[in-house]
C-alpha cells in the first residue's frame, strides 16, 4: 500500500465515524410508554372533571381575590434581607465554649 492509499482509507474511515455520529438512533418505545407520569398525574387531580363544572366559584368576592393576588406579586418585588451564615450558632462575647462564664 501506498501511503497516498493509508490517508485515503484514513480519511474516508474518520468520514464513516463523522457521519455516524449524525445518524438519528432508532429508540424501541414500548406502547405503555409514558402511563407512569398519566398515572401520576391522575393520581395527582383532586377533581378530574373540574373542567366541565361551569358554576361560579363561592367564597371569594373580587375584591379579596385582586387584594390577594396583589399582595402575592407585591412579595416578590423586594427581596428578603440577607442573612449572615458565618453567625449562625455562633455564642455571644461571654461564653468560652466550656460551658463557664
Amino acid at each position: 500500500m501506498t501511503q497516498r492509499t493509508i490517508i485515503g482509507l484514513a480519511q474516508l474511515g474518520t468520514a464513516a465515524l463523522i457521519l455516524g455520529g449524525c445518524a438519528h438512533p432508532q429508540y424501541a418505545t414500548d406502547e405503555a410508554f409514558g402511563d407512569s407520569v398519566r398515572a401520576a398525574q391522575a393520581q395527582q387531580t383532586l377533581n378530574q372533571d373540574a373542567s366541565r363544572n361551569t358554576a361560579p366559584m363561592t367564597g371569594l368576592d373580587g375584591a379579596a381575590a385582586k387584594a390577594t393576588v396583589d399582595r402575592y406579586q407585591k412579595s416578590y418585588e423586594t427581596p428578603p434581607a440577607p442573612v449572615n451564615v458565618f453567625t449562625i450558632g455562633v455564642g455571644g462575647a461571654n461564653t468560652s465554649g466550656s460551658g463557664q462564664r
